[in-house]
């Protein structure tokens, strides 16, 4: 029997289609909580072709991934070494906004709230009244790390206000996926290697029940996980879930992928440079760094993109750029009937805000807490789609942001996003903004209050005013407050080793 028995009983076996990032990242927390249950086991067979490569880029993560990797155990000096990882503390932008601005999207706060207001209504407040008023990143601890090139952990134990402020990783995907390979095959997932040629179903159900390979084994399933990539092998080539295609938003469609080698400084901080027709992204791993063209193949060349990457290298190339295509948007569905699909298949916004994994994580821990009987009952998978559906969305209002806030006219590209039309909800959390100073956040799993002000202050969209409730503190006591934490991470960041000094203490 496999999935054609709709009545329930326990999911027995687990087949995930497609290996790299998506396929380990979901085989091992299953591995790990299902596979060697010592009263109700359930098989975990990953499917994977040496044929169909992997997109395998530098990959930059939110910090996000840190509660993944602890969920699974994982030693942070092991996994640092395996997988060649690097600190993230935020983003630099760079010629977004305008050509010339830079700012940094970072992983922390601008201080903590005064009388129950967020730091930055009375940064606002203050740059009101005094006009040379230092910008607001100084109150950022992890953008003043970045700007020096600083990193150590936050103080968990007795955290103080020099503490707040979270980190994510940059490492090779590749690496990553092997690494997560190694953990969920130890814990008894069944890796079979071949090219899937046919997917079969239940005749009355549509369920499916086994996948074929080119060399005529079936590999038969109860729940079968589509990590297929952007194909969508079952998702969509089987069960037609259907696709929301965003190039109305997000004009870019296509992404060149190069290596270079690594420079003296190894930078805490992933770098996204806005160009005539798209990006650039810069990833600083141990052992190289990675870099890529972000961009539209309707305003540029893909020759002319090629250059724009090679010009804006800062090492030697260690290989050919690798050509990407792709349509962001994401499935109508992405679980239908006993298909859940993760990762790329489930849907693709571009790597900007660095959201592709987080993707992943927030799937496999729905998927998990969600986790169905043989059945596949579909209120679970309508519950599933709700989530994932509103993570989608508001990760695609927030990448959004990040165009249509341009005051660049200096391209075709540029003036397009700056007329583009958008999404309401973004329409209203601009508008909200501007004439406020408040966020309103959407998504309270996605990027919090901090990250909408970092993104609009930075590309520009200053409030007309701040909260009146203020007013309600004696601006001088303001002032002195602001002064003591701004000294307070300048001589706490003093004290930091060298990021680079500290991954390679990691080694030891």
């Amino acid at each position: 029997m496999s999935s054609n028995d709709t009545h329930g009983g326990a999911i027995r076996r687990i087949v995930i289609v497609g290996g790299g990032t998506a396929g380990w990242m979901t085989a091992a927390p299953l591995a790990q909580r299902l596979a060697r249950h010592p009263t109700q086991p359930c098989e975990v067979i990953l499917v994977e072709s040496p044929e169909i490569g992997t997109i395998g880029v530098g990959e930059a993560t939110l910090p996000t991934i840190r509660v993944y990797n602890d969920a699974l155990g994982l030693d942070t000096a092991d996994f640092i070494a395996k997988t060649q990882a690097s600190f993230k503390l935020g983003i630099e932008f760079k010629d977004w906004g305008h050509v010339g601005n830079r700012f940094f999207h970072a992983f922390g706060d601008f201080g903590p709230p005064l009388a129950g207001l967020s730091a930055h209504q009375h940064w606002l407040r203050l740059a009101q009244a005094f006009n040379n008023m230092p910008d607001m990143e100084n109150w950022s601890m992890p953008s003043v790390m970045a700007r020096h090139g600083k990193f150590i952990p936050p103080n968990q134990e007795t955290p103080g206000l020099t503490d707040a402020y979270s980190y994510g990783f940059h490492f090779d995907a590749s690496l990553y996926a092997r690494y997560l390979r190694d953990y969920a095959v130890a814990r008894g997932v069944e890796r079979v290697e071949g090219m899937i040629v046919d997917v079969e179903q239940h005749a009355e159900s549509g369920f499916v029940t086994a996948v074929k390979l080119r060399d005529g084994r079936r590999v038969e399933g109860d729940l079968f996980i589509d990590c297929s990539g952007f194909r969508g092998l079952l998702i969509e080539g089987a069960l037609k879930a259907g696709y929301e295609d965003w190039s109305a938003y997000l004009p870019c469609n296509s992404a060149l992928a190069v290596p270079c080698a690594s420079v003296p400084q190894l930078t805490p901080f992933t770098r996204s440079t806005a160009k005539a027709a798209g990006w650039l992204w810069r990833i600083p791993l141990q052992h190289r760094t990675g870099n890529g063209h972000v961009y539209s193949n309707g305003f540029t060349s893909d020759e002319q993109a090629r250059q724009v990457l090679l010009d804006g290298l800062d090492g030697a190339a260690l290989d050919e750029p690798r050509q990407l295509r792709f349509v962001t948007g994401r499935r109508r569905k992405s679980w239908v009937k006993n298909v859940v699909a993760i990762g790329l298949s489930a849907g693709f916004i571009e790597p900007l805000e660095s959201t592709s994994i987080n993707l992943i994580e927030t799937a496999v821990g729905k998927l998990l807490e969600l986790f169905p009987d043989r059945a596949c009952q579909p209120e679970l998978a309508d519950e599933f789609n709700r989530v994932m559906g509103g993570r989608y969305e508001s990760v695609r209002d927030f990448i959004v942001l990040h165009y249509k806030l341009t005051r660049r006219d200096d391209s075709d590209f540029w003036r397009y996003c700056a007329d583009m039309a958008i999404p309401d909800s973004l329409r209203h959390q601009i508008a909200l903004f501007r004439e406020t100073g408040r966020v309103a956040v959407v998504d309270r799993g996605g990027f919090a209050e901090p990250s909408f002000v970092a993104m609009m202050m930075g590309l520009g969209a200053a409030p007309k005013r701040y909260d009146p409730l203020a007013d309600r503190i004696d601006i001088r006591a303001v002032h002195g407050h602001f002064a003591g934490l701004r000294d307070m991470i300048a001589q706490a960041v003093a004290r930091m080793p060298d990021h680079g000094a500290y991954v390679a203490g990691q080694d030891r």
